[in-house]
């Protein structure tokens, strides 16, 4: 239930532990550990116990909470992968198409100022918070 993950913690790592015996991924992407939403910090503190010998890349998530921050990992997009973001992000979450926040254009409106801080036309943003190359 949306709200309620610190409360099934045990549980959520017990999947994630079955997850990583199944298969040892490149790249793992979680929630920016400072989201000011109790559920996604539960998630990306449990990946980093989890995937800890992993390239883990902590992404954002627009939402009334406001919490942006710094990232340091920047990937440009074109225009037609920004499209596509965007679509799928309105359709594979449906239940938060009531939240004024979860707009198309609001969405666009990220990845246009990810890219005005790399010099891009649009871009997506990460935090790397331990990275080995």
């Amino acid at each position: 239930r949306d709200g309620f993950f610190p409360t099934e913690g045990s549980r959520i790592k017990e999947y994630f532990e079955r997850l990583k015996s199944e298969f040892a991924p490149d790249l793992v992407f979680t929630h920016y550990r400072e989201d000011a939403h109790q559920d996604h910090r539960l998630i990306s503190e449990l990946t980093w116990n989890t995937f800890r010998n992993h390239f883990i890349l902590e992404y954002e998530i627009i939402k009334y909470d406001g919490d942006f921050g710094r990232p340091n990992v920047y990937m440009a997009l074109d225009e037609e992968i920004c499209r596509r973001k965007i679509d799928i992000i309105l359709r594979s979450f449906k239940s938060q198409g009531t939240r004024s926040w979860f707009t198309a254009d609001a969405f666009r409106a990220v990845m246009r100022l990810r890219g005005i801080e790399t010099n891009a036309s649009h871009a997506e943003a990460f935090y790397g918070r331990k990275v080995a190359l």
